[in-house]
């Protein structure tokens, strides 16, 4: 076997891109003198260095998105689930009208002696139950205790251990399921590397599709799959076709999708930080509380949670409302808007356990625009924002990324050498493209990938180890091809 042949079956060249470039030829200028010849910079040296990229981030980055978007699948159904299953503690029959609320958290109480009352959520609508959170001793992080009642006659319907006073079992487990496989912080590495890498994939694979040369119904064939005999050109087409329809859908996941993660999601509210400031922050001191017995202290008297709901309602409050009692850190009653559906409504209010009287007031109107998209863009990620239509995107959103996933895999077990000896992987594009490219391109192309990769590390660390497992093996099959022509 030549030497050519070993490094093109090795490396999974094929004809027409060589395995390894040699440097540029010298030529000799018209004035005689020796130059070497620089191939201009266009995009033609670039798309060898991106598919190779694109190809090996889809191998290994693969079963990461795999499980993002199957476990993401699972949750768009979790509401539904939810309905059915706690169904006789979400909803009641309409009786009337409503017990007083004070009521209805001392049957919670009642019914929760241990735990430490954190808020109340009245019911929003005429069949809705009321929401009673507390907190409890040996319960996981982030998780509380939550009673039940019914509106109209104060019963407790039931409890239920929560994911922040909202989610119950079946979706903070889903939840969990999708966000770290339900293995606590170790666990979110995956979906923040699957996250991090999920934009990358879209917009090479969306640069490498609509560069691709057409002879003939040039628009038609990027949007509309190829028909025809099965095989490998098939196959991309229904994997690109899929990934440009589904675009824009899944950089927005992957860009809400690092928000919410460990250490790309650290950067980002630095960043959100420094563009658009701090949102306005309610204050919950009393006025008087550090003239007294301090800053923070809570009032004997108390007007009661009905008189604070009221009060609330008076300052244009409504929809789905959390109420925060006083405790030792803030002196005051918390009312917020918890309305997730557009249009969202966060105002919030203070209230004075004392007399009832607000005494400060933040509007979601006055945040940052940053600040609303970030929140948006979470609620539309959690299938939230829009109700069902929300929902439903999603779901088609991870179905395409699993298609693309599998056609992508497909292509892959498509280029395998069918002639060779035992079982071999597919083969990988040819290698020596970045050495291919112009410095002046190079350069800042390195510059921004570091830069990328310093603020979101699940992309840069994988990056930084593609190059070093590429650059050895790349050494080990020329030493190998090397030997066999010696031999």
């Amino acid at each position: 076997m030549t030497e050519s042949r070993a490094a093109r079956e090795t490396t999974g060249a094929t004809s027409t891109e060589p395995s390894d470039a040699p440097a540029p030829e010298p030529v000799r200028a018209s004035s005689g003198k020796q130059v070497t010849a620089v191939p201009a910079m266009s995009w033609n040296a670039l798309r060898p260095l991106l598919l190779r990229l694109h190809f090996y981030a889809g191998v290994l980055i693969g079963p990461f998105l795999l499980v993002a978007a199957v476990t993401g699948l699972l949750y768009t159904a979790t509401p539904q689930v939810e309905a059915v299953v706690y169904r006789h503690e979400l909803r009641v029959p309409p009786d009337g009208a409503p017990d007083v609320l004070s009521a209805q958290v001392a049957a919670a109480r009642e019914a929760v002696p241990e735990g430490t009352l954190v808020s109340v959520t009245p019911a929003p609508g005429r069949d809705d139950s009321t929401r009673v959170v507390f907190e409890k001793p040996g319960l996981p992080d982030n998780y509380t205790q939550t009673a039940f009642v019914n509106p109209y006659t104060s019963e407790v319907l039931g409890q239920e251990r929560t994911f922040a006073g909202w989610w119950m079992p079946v979706r903070a487990w889903v939840d969990g399921l999708h966000r770290h496989l339900n293995l606590g912080e170790p666990g979110r590495v995956y979906s923040e590397i699957a996250a991090s890498w999920l934009w990358v994939e879209i917009l090479g694979g969306l640069a490498l599709w609509l560069t691709t040369p057409r002879a003939r119904n040039r628009v038609r064939r990027v949007f509309v799959p190829q028909r025809g005999p099965k095989g490998r050109k098939r196959t991309m087409s229904w994997h690109a076709v899929a990934g440009v329809w589904a675009s824009v859908g899944l950089l927005g996941l992957s860009v809400t999708g690092m928000t919410w993660s460990t250490y790309a999601g650290a950067s980002i509210g630095k960043i959100q930080s420094a563009l658009a400031g701090p949102g306005p922050a309610l204050v919950t001191d009393l006025p008087t509380a550090g003239k007294s017995s301090g800053a923070g202290s809570r009032p004997v008297a108390d007007v009661g949670i009905d008189a604070v709901v009221a009060a609330a309602r008076a300052a244009g409050l409504r929809g789905v409302m959390n109420v925060s009692p006083p405790t030792k850190d803030q002196a005051t009653y918390v009312v917020e808007e918890n309305t997730r559906s557009w249009p969202e409504r966060h105002d919030s209010v203070a209230v004075d356990p004392a007399t009832g009287t607000i005494t400060d007031r933040t509007y979601w109107a006055d945040y940052p625009l940053l600040a609303k998209m970030t929140s948006w863009g979470i609620d539309a990620y959690m299938g939230i924002l829009f109700g069902r239509a929300n929902q439903i995107v999603l779901a088609l959103l991870a179905i395409a990324l699993i298609g693309m996933l599998l056609w992508g895999y497909r292509m892959w077990w498509l280029r395998r050498p069918t002639r060779a000896e035992g079982f071999e992987l597919g083969r990988a594009p040819a290698r020596g493209a970045w050495r291919r490219l112009p410095g002046r391109f190079l350069a800042p192309a390195v510059l921004v990938a570091a830069v990328v990769g310093y603020y979101v590390p699940l992309f840069g660390l994988p990056l930084l180890c593609f190059l070093v497992v590429d650059l050895v093996i790349g050494s080990l099959r020329r030493r190998a091809a090397r030997t066999e022509v010696l031999a």
